[in-house]
């Protein structure tokens, strides 16, 4: 199907089966990939899905996007830019809407996939915007309570799913921080577990049937 040109550059798979309402699934991928990286997980998922895969807005070099700037710095170490993460999470926030607009899709029925920086910006649209948001695919990534919206502890996330998993012997995020996640999310009233996997920076075709059966069970 022909893409709509809306605020961020996407490409789309329509469902093969359709329902009254079309429920729709948004991908977000990691730092220094595209659209096309997770898309590749497209065709084996629930056929009634509406699936976005969503370009990160800042162009690398030589190739490659990013959600937000990641430094390295002698003094700091690795550190993010939270002021483009805030800015991306609204952009993606934005995107939800206008997307949801113009392919005529059902906005109670809205999950979001990311992998690496896709999940932490995921994880910050689903808190920061919880009405907007019904189910969340978190993988390889954690939570960055700095990128969230202000007072966002008093919004209601009595309707939000979490699936998280993480590589146990993931080389780029440590499972030590995805394993906040969960904890953190209890505190807001959001009952989830990560799902760990003896693999590095990546999913595993097990992590895949899992959280697939995750899905479709939430749709």
């Amino acid at each position: 199907m022909q893409t709509k040109t809306l605020s961020l550059h996407h490409i789309v798979k329509e469902p093969t089966i359709k329902k009254d309402k079309t429920p729709v699934l948004f991908m977000f991928h990691g730092y220094g990939s595209d659209e096309k990286d997770l898309f590749s997980f497209a065709s084996e998922l629930p056929e009634e899905l509406f699936i976005i895969s969503v370009r990160a807005p800042y162009p690398m070099q030589p190739y490659g996007n990013a959600w937000y700037a990641i430094y390295f710095d002698a003094a700091q170490g690795k550190f993010s830019d939270d002021k483009q993460a805030i800015e991306s999470r609204d952009k993606i926030a934005n995107f939800i809407d206008e997307a949801i607009d113009t392919y005529d899709l059902d906005a109670d029925n809205v999950t979001v996939l990311g992998f690496s920086q896709g999940t932490i910006l995921s994880y910050a649209v689903a808190l920061s915007y919880p009405e907007k948001i019904k189910n969340v695919i978190a993988l390889s990534g954690y939570l960055n309570e700095d990128i969230l919206a202000e007072n966002y502890t008093t919004n209601d996330f009595s309707k939000l799913n979490i699936y998280c998993s993480h590589g146990s012997v993931d080389q780029v995020i440590p499972i030590d921080w995805a394993r906040k996640a969960p904890t953190t999310l209890g505190k807001l009233g959001i009952q989830t577990s990560l799902n760990e996997f003896p693999v590095g920076h990546g999913v595993a075709p097990q992590n895949f049937y899992q959280f697939k059966e995750w899905l479709s069970s939430k749709i």
